[in-house]
C-alpha cells in the first residue's frame, strides 16, 4: 500500500448477511474497518478537503451496503464495499476487513472475519 494511509477502524452498522435463514431474519451487528491507501500530501500542504478523500462519505458509502445490501458470504460484502470505494473516491488501494461478532456456531468466538486487499488499477 502507500505509504499514507486513511483508517476508518470499527464502524458497526446492523445487517442482514449470513448463510442461515435466521440471519436474514433477524439481522445482527457487522463491525467494518477499513484502511485507505493514497498520497496525503497534497491534502496535508494544501489543508483542502478536495484533496482529501472525505471519509463522512466513505462512511455513508459503506453504511449503506452494509445495511441495504444482503449477501451470504462476508467475501461478498467486503467486495461489495471494496468496489464501491475504489470507484466512488480517489484511493489508489484499501484494505476492507468485516467482522461478524455473533457467529452461528455452537461454540465460543469472538467473531468471524474476513479481509481483502484491494486496488485501483486506473488510479495506483
Amino acid at each position: 500500500m502507500p505509504r499514507d494511509k486513511v483508517i476508518l477502524d470499527g464502524m458497526e452498522f446492523y445487517g442482514y448477511h449470513g448463510v442461515q435463514k435466521a440471519e436474514h431474519e433477524l439481522g445482527q451487528p457487522f463491525i467494518v474497518d477499513l484502511e485507505l491507501g493514497l498520497d496525503l500530501a497534497p491534502a496535508g500542504r494544501s489543508d483542502d478537503l478536495r484533496q482529501a478523500v472525505n471519509y463522512v462519505e466513505v462512511y455513508n458509502t459503506v453504511r449503506e451496503i452494509v445495511q441495504k445490501g444482503r449477501f451470504l458470504l462476508l467475501e461478498a460484502l467486503a467486495e461489495a464495499i471494496a468496489s464501491a470505494v475504489l470507484r466512488d473516491f480517489p484511493v489508489e488501494e484499501l484494505m476492507v476487513r468485516v467482522k461478524k461478532p455473533h457467529v452461528p456456531i455452537p461454540g465460543r468466538i469472538c467473531f468471524a472475519a474476513v479481509e481483502i486487499k484491494r486496488q485501483n488499477e486506473v488510479k495506483a
